[in-house]
């Protein structure tokens, strides 16, 4: 099948890494299908956008039809869809926890549950699951965050093995800061006050991230990673996308004692 024929499913396609994804693939020749809560009336060319609450299993079992329905089938699975959290571990309730790992964590496996049948039974697909170098360390005041991308790596192993004799590739894509509206989106703990016990370190770790922030690569980085994945014949497990900086925290947690590795994150962020 050529890329004309080809159909992708991104989530979370109105903004962002899930934007330039959909963008990027309708242009390469794929068949792209993006989803939003919202999806509004203006889009892109070459993408169709549909209504999709990652939160439902309704939403997204209604979603996935309709894509099957219109296109008679389905490639690939971009799972891009999620949000942002900040705030000390302490002051996280638990219904602000329940909520990040409803869409971050559950929205992916409702998804992935959904489409496994559908690319089992061709023998062959794509799952790429956007993590974030936060899945890959627990990132101080972003430790549910943190956790959510976690629980996606973990997921995605499994399912990588299970899945392995089925004739599908399940991928991880590892962004650094990105130059999206993540940031601008992202929500802080309603607990936490500014005369708080973390106060004085939450406000330098802050400081610091949006430095980080107001140097990141843009979306366009990961979009083509995606379209890298969807080329291969034999694609990996991981991918990280990220300034040098930011991408060397990974074979440093994996070849450092963990104490000094702490110390140097500790350090970066202004701990």
């Amino acid at each position: 099948m050529n890329n004309s024929r080809k159909v992708v499913l991104v989530t979370g396609a109105s903004s962002g890494i899930g934007k330039a994804t959909a963008k990027l693939l309708a242009q390469s020749g794929y068949r792209v299908f993006g989803t939003s809560r919202h999806p509004g009336e203006k889009t892109e060319p070459g993408i169709e956008m549909i209504c999709m609450d990652a939160d439902s299993d309704e939403s997204v079992s209604a979603a996935i039809g309709y894509v099957i329905a219109s296109a008679g089938g389905l490639d690939a699975v971009i799972n891009n869809a999620g949000w942002a959290l900040n705030g000390p571990i302490e002051e996280t309730s638990i219904a602000e926890a329940r909520a990040l790992m409803e869409t971050n964590f559950f929205g992916v496996l409702r998804v992935c549950r959904e489409v496994l049948p559908i690319l089992r039974q061709r023998g062959r697909g794509n799952i790429i699951n956007i993590s974030s170098l936060s899945g890959t360390f627990g990132t101080p005041f972003s430790g549910l965050y943190s956790a959510s991308k976690f629980a996606v790596e973990g997921l995605s192993e499994a399912l990588s093995l299970e899945t392995r004799r089925s004739g599908l590739s399940v991928s991880l894509i590892e962004p650094g800061d990105i130059d999206t509206d993540l940031p601008m989106n992202r929500r802080y703990t309603e607990a936490s006050q500014p005369d708080g016990p973390y106060a004085q370190v939450y406000k330098r770790y802050l400081e610091n991230q949006t430095k980080d922030e107001a140097n990141a690569l843009g979306p366009d980085a990961v979009a083509s990673i995606v379209l890298k994945i969807l080329r291969s014949s034999r694609p990996r497990m991981r991918y990280t996308v990220a300034k040098l900086g930011q991408r060397i925290v990974v074979p440093l947690k994996r070849f450092t004692p963990y104490r000094l590795f702490e110390w140097i994150v500790a350090t970066v962020v202004g701990l």
